[in-house]
């Protein structure tokens, strides 16, 4: 049976210049496709229908790297995933600078304590289209950390307030398996 999840849609984000971080570091960032949602179950998971679009959760980093290659992409980079999220006029979280609300991401506060289909949440897409970059599941990055580590970004379900905004990061161990951490591909267009 095929899954309605068989192929990304991608989104381009602009290129620019990133103002990384807390300290607002001046970083190139060139343009790129990103995929609409992080990468649900259904892309990859064919005999997984009650979990079709779910986000694909469970993976290592290296794992996600090969899921990114298998649809002709990669993992984002720290500063080009800061850069999505935030754009040129360095937005609070993905959808502006209005406060949190359940419609915005499904994070800790919601109640949930599961993650939600993919694209759920439109009213906290980016400007672009780019959707559940808060809340929902953390996102693996390329970026490595000291300790075997890489960075991930965005947040999940069971995730504070703090951790949707645009500028936050965070590191988990390469070899996690977490159903809080997914996957979204980026490529050059």
């Amino acid at each position: 049976m095929a899954s309605a999840f068989s192929e990304p849609t991608w989104v381009l984000v602009p290129g620019g210049t990133c103002l990384f971080g807390d300290n607002a570091k001046p970083l190139p960032v060139p343009a790129l496709l990103w995929s609409t949602t992080p990468v649900p179950c259904g892309w990859v998971e064919q005999d997984l229908p009650d979990r079709a679009a779910l986000p694909l959760t469970g993976i290592t980093q290296a794992e996600a790297a090969a899921v990114a290659h298998r649809f002709g992409g990669r993992l984002p980079t720290s500063v080009e995933w800061e850069w999505m999220a935030t754009g040129p006029r360095r937005r609070i979280y993905p959808w502006g600078g209005e406060p949190w609300k359940p419609k915005f991401a499904n994070l800790g506060p919601a109640g949930t304590g599961e993650p939600s289909p993919v694209g759920a949440h439109p009213a906290g897409a980016t400007p672009e289209g780019v959707l559940d970059v808060a809340g929902n599941v953390w996102e693996w990055t390329g970026r490595t950390t000291m300790g075997n580590g890489a960075v991930i970004r965005g947040g999940s379900y069971v995730s504070q307030l703090l951790y949707a905004r645009c500028t936050f990061l965070n590191a988990a161990p390469r070899e996690l398996r977490s159903p809080g951490i997914g996957i979204r591909v980026v490529r050059e267009p």
